[in-house]
């Protein structure tokens, strides 16, 4: 199906550009959305006479996209989640919980604008891109830690999720084994 961008979508076009699409992608989301409108004659004409309209209408959303996202650029926003000593979660950190934080430390952001290329399952720092418009994005970053004082000592830089002392404990073992190993073998001499 061919149809008329109303507005910039990402991976498809700008505002005005003709575009072919596969049909369930337009009936189910381009067009009840209203970011595109069917490829007719009509919708043709109705475009180019709101075209002014539209792209003032695009620039002022772009230009308060822009303002808020000065304010959102590099907050860093704490979510509380049980986890396991390794700092594996149960469950995992999702773009509703991500939209909530933000929206409780007094930002508008809806889930839809959290770009999350997998679900957060472990306890850290994390980077989350938050898409205000279609043109402007910021990167905010989300400390998912068991409890608030873990969250203070992870943004310091302190890991918390016990690699290296395991890593530690277990050259310690090596290592007294190996003592065992060449103390026994001066005996059998």
């Amino acid at each position: 199906m061919e149809v008329i961008l109303l507005e910039r979508v990402a991976k498809l076009g700008q505002m005005g550009d003709k575009v072919r699409v596969r049909d369930g992608y337009a009936r189910n989301f381009l067009l009840p959305q209203g970011k595109a409108l069917r490829a007719n004659k009509a919708n043709l004409a109705k475009f180019e006479a709101d075209r002014v309209q539209l792209e003032a209408r695009n620039l002022e959303r772009r230009k308060d996209a822009e303002a808020v996202g000065e304010t959102l650029k590099g907050q860093t926003f704490v979510v509380i989640r049980s986890a396991s000593e390794t700092g594996q979660l149960y469950g995992s950190v999702s773009t509703r919980d991500i939209a909530e934080v933000a929206t409780a430390g007094g930002f508008t952001v809806a889930r839809t604008q959290v770009v999350l290329s997998a679900p957060i399952k472990n306890i850290g720092l994390h980077s989350v891109i938050v898409a205000l418009h279609p043109e402007v994005e910021v990167t905010i970053n989300i400390n998912v830690a068991r409890s608030a004082d873990e969250a203070a000592r992870q943004a310091t830089g302190e890991d918390l999720t016990g690699r290296e002392q395991d890593i530690f404990e277990f050259e310690e073992d090596e290592a007294e084994d190996g003592d065992d190993e060449i103390e026994g073998e001066g005996d059998n001499a």
